[in-house]
Formats: structure tokens, sequence, C-alpha cells
């Protein structure tokens, strides 16, 4: 029972984290840590974030729909190719590749080394950094109907970027669309549909290792956070999609920076095992 209520709480810490540009993979590793309860680890993490993505497939549905759509039209039938849904299809495949390849090679040091606390503290810090200065510097221009195939790429490789937890797949994303130019609500569009090939996948890839004795979780608790981080990370998306329309991700910036450097506090001396 005791597994259960603690799945409950991860699966809400992954379901109001992994939209928000604050890094979710982060927040599984440092707070699990802080309660005593130890690194849940890495297959226990990817597999509840299917159902964050359950979220952003059920919420984006008519989007994803309508891209997928024109996409299979447009390999048959040559009039579709340049409309944007077909051509923000293959924007959405292309980007996913650098993270898909990257993950399958960086399998084992992901799984290890990356998951240090030295490694998330500082990356939480150094990420929010450059977000606050790209969402500062940004000419907030570009909507998503004006993305491009170099743009796309370049979204993709920064995506990658959150192989390494306190990234934040979101918030390394967007960080690069502002960078592009792209206005807020469209660069936090378009890494919610990016982000789908590549946590799907990377969760059922991982499903197999659930049962093992390495995993934190057996199937239980990991269901039942899978089912919380589903009915929060929906909440989280329409807040947020809201959120970006008026207002900066300055309170982001200021959240990674302060639990970035309370984590290396922590850790440098002793409270917490890197």
């Amino acid at each position: 029972m005791w597994d259960f209520l603690k799945a409950v709480v991860l699966g809400t810490i992954q379901g109001l984290t992994e939209f928000l540009p604050i890094s979710s993979s982060a927040h599984l590793r440092i707070f699990p840590e802080l309660f005593g309860w130890g690194d849940p680890g890495a297959a226990f993490t990817a597999v509840i974030q299917i159902g964050t993505e359950l979220a952003v497939l059920i919420y984006f549905r008519h989007d994803i729909w309508r891209i997928a759509s024109a996409w299979l039209r447009s390999l048959v039938k040559p009039e579709y190719r340049g409309s944007l849904d077909a051509r923000m299809g293959w924007f959405i495949i292309i980007g996913s590749l650098p993270i898909v390849l990257l993950g399958i090679a960086l399998k084992d040091v992901i799984e290890s080394d990356f998951r240090s606390l030295w490694i998330i503290g500082t990356t939480l810090i150094v990420l929010g950094v450059v977000l606050g200065v790209a969402d500062r510097m940004s000419a907030s221009n570009k909507t998503i109907k004006q993305m491009n195939l170099r743009d796309a790429v370049l979204m993709g490789l920064a995506q990658a970027c959150a192989l390494v937890p306190g990234v934040s797949r979101s918030g390394a994303t967007i960080s690069m669309g502002r960078i592009l130019g792209y206005e807020r609500e469209a660069a936090t569009r378009y890494a919610f549909l990016l982000a789908i090939p590549a946590v799907v996948g990377a969760g059922l890839f991982e499903l197999r290792e659930i049962p093992h004795g390495d995993n934190a979780y057996g199937w239980g608790p990991t269901i039942t956070a899978t089912i919380v981080s589903f009915v929060v990370g929906y909440a989280a998306i329409a807040w947020l999609l809201r959120y970006v329309s008026t207002r900066s991700y300055a309170p982001f910036v200021l959240y990674r920076v302060g639990l970035g450097a309370l984590v290396l506090v922590l850790v440098g001396t002793g409270v917490l095992a890197a």
C-alpha cells in the first residue's frame, strides 16, 4: 500500500512538471531523494510519462488527426504536399530523430551517470538561464504556420538535450523556438507535439524493465502513477497554454535556478546522495 501512495505522489509530480519548462525527470529524481524514497529508476520515469503524453494526444486530438491525415494523404496525393499540416507531419518525424537515435546510443549512460544530482542541479540552473535569455531576446514574430525544416531540425536537436535530466524536454524546445523568433504559444504548442513520438516510444521501450529488480516499482504502482500523471497533466496543458499567451517564462526561470542551487548545496553538504 505504501508503494501505491508513493506512486500517487510521483504521478502528481510528473503530471505537474512534464509540460512546464522545469524538467519532470529532474523532479522525479530530486523529490523521492528528499523524501527518503531513493531513485525510482529511469524505466519508471519513462513509463509514467506515457500518461502525460496520453493527455497530449487527447488535448490536441483535432490537431493530431488533421496533421496525421494530411501527412498520409500527401504520400499518395501530390496536391497535399504543400499544406502546413502535411509539412508539420514531416517536421515532427524529422525533429524526433535526434532524441530517438541519441536515446538508443546513450541508453546506459542516461540510466546511470546522467542521473547524478550534481548534473541535474547544474542543468537546472544553466538551462534556466538559457530559457530566460531566449525568452527576453526573442523577436516573437513567427507563428507555427512559419515553421520550416531548418527550424524543425534545430528544435529537434534542442529536445534531444533533455536526455539529460534537468534540461526539460519542453524547456529546451521552447528555448530554441524563442531563439528562432517564435511566439511563446507557438513554441510551446510545437514542443508538446514534437514530444509525442519520443516520449511514447521511450515509455514503450522501457516497459520491459518494470518487472526487473533494478527498478524501484512493480506494475501496480507504475500503472497507478501513469493514470495520476494523465489526469494532472491534462489540467497542466490547458493552464500553461493560457498562461504563456500573455506572460513570460520568468517564474519558471527563477524556480529552476533556485531549485538547482538548492540541490547543489544539499548534495555538497551531504544531505542528499548524488
